[in-house]
């Protein structure tokens, strides 16, 4: 009876984006390799109906490794001293973009720690120089909790899109993945903040992180009911070496896959990425995503000689190709599963 009702849910969550607490924890919990396939093909249903064959590609420039944070699960935490740290300059990061450009990205997400050099007006500077440079492209931010002011004057400046990951919407649960100074409180506040200022937001969560419970996974479906982001980035937690979480369990693969199918059967209008901690945790786990509803990737922009320095996890991928290698090798992944990229700017239909 398993199958027959796990098939049945994945039906309802369908038709009515919705399923009452229990019903999605069954689903998170019970769903095995038979139903994943049923999820997945109802997934990519939603996806081609709203999104069609495209993927989407934003060109990453992770800009500095330096954290001001010291999240527990985190390779570039502040207290990490083996880190070998790193801070690009304005010119080292328009020269990114205007490589990106040139090979078609039409989307630049400039990533990184929280890091106080980059003040608010040194970042409206960058922000208006691509957008001077590159007006028909979009510039995300992900550069962590800042404040209103700095938000605001950063959307005014040209910034169309900004990722800033919950990581888990259960007090207790955010307790145990980041030290007392760090608060779930005003990490929701910034989020719902940029949505309020205009910004297409993106939040998200790893799968699998230590302390994580089913329970908690629903609690982070309903924080992203209630924020209604255009953009969900999950992916599967991976230990790192030099944190108080090494040699902790790496999230599951294929949890977080059906996670990806429940969040594009709940959200079909968000975009929703192939994340690179996929790629990590199995060859073909980006390829893998896409099947399972996402349709954005991020191939890395950033200089080769800083790349493995923004260790965020153990045996992070892509960190010594070129940009236009890590494109092309991308674009033949996307052709394998039927899809094809585009140079879009890739808009979010969530309204």
């Amino acid at each position: 009876m398993r199958l027959n009702n796990v098939r049945y849910l994945i039906g309802e969550l369908e038709k009515k984006r919705d399923l009452p607490d229990s019903e999605l924890a069954e689903l998170i919990a019970e769903t095995g390799e038979e139903e994943q396939e049923f999820l997945f093909e109802r997934a990519r249903a939603v996806r081609e109906r709203e999104y069609g064959t495209d993927v989407y590609v934003r060109g990453l420039i992770e800009f500095s490794n330096i954290c001001r944070n010291d999240c527990y699960y985190c390779g570039i935490r502040k207290s990490n001293e083996k880190a070998e740290r790193y801070r690009l300059t304005p010119e080292e990061i328009l020269a990114c973009a205007r490589e990106g450009y040139g090979l078609g990205f039409r989307t630049f997400v400039l990533q990184s720690g929280e890091d106080a050099w980059f003040t608010g007006e040194r970042m409206e500077g960058i922000i208006r120089s691509i957008r001077e440079e590159f007006p028909d492209c979009a510039v995300t931010l992900s550069v962590g909790e800042r404040t209103k002011e700095d938000y605001l004057r950063w959307h005014k400046a040209g910034a169309d899109r900004y990722l800033l990951r919950h990581e888990t919407a259960d007090g207790e649960h955010y307790r145990r993945l980041h030290p007392a100074v760090m608060s779930l409180a005003e990490r929701k506040e910034c989020l719902y903040m940029l949505r309020e200022i205009g910004y297409q937001v993106g939040a998200g969560f790893m799968v699998g992180s230590p302390g994580q419970t089913v329970d908690n996974l629903v609690a982070d479906l309903r924080f992203l009911q209630d924020l209604r982001p255009h953009m969900i980035g999950i992916g599967p937690f991976l230990s790192h070496r030099d944190t108080p979480f090494a040699g902790e369990a790496d999230g599951s693969l294929s949890r977080t896959l059906t996670m990806l199918g429940i969040l594009r059967l709940m959200f079909p209008e968000v975009l929703l990425p192939a994340t690179t901690a996929l790629g990590t945790i199995a060859a073909d786990g980006r390829e893998r995503g896409l099947m399972a509803g996402a349709n954005v990737l991020m191939p890395n922009l950033s200089p080769v000689r800083i790349r493995e320095k923004y260790d965020l996890y153990d045996n992070k991928i892509c960190t010594g190709e070129e940009s236009a290698q890590c494109k092309n090798c991308l674009a033949l992944r996307v052709e394998s599963t039927g899809y094809h990229i585009v140079t879009a700017r890739g808009d979010s239909r969530v309204k």
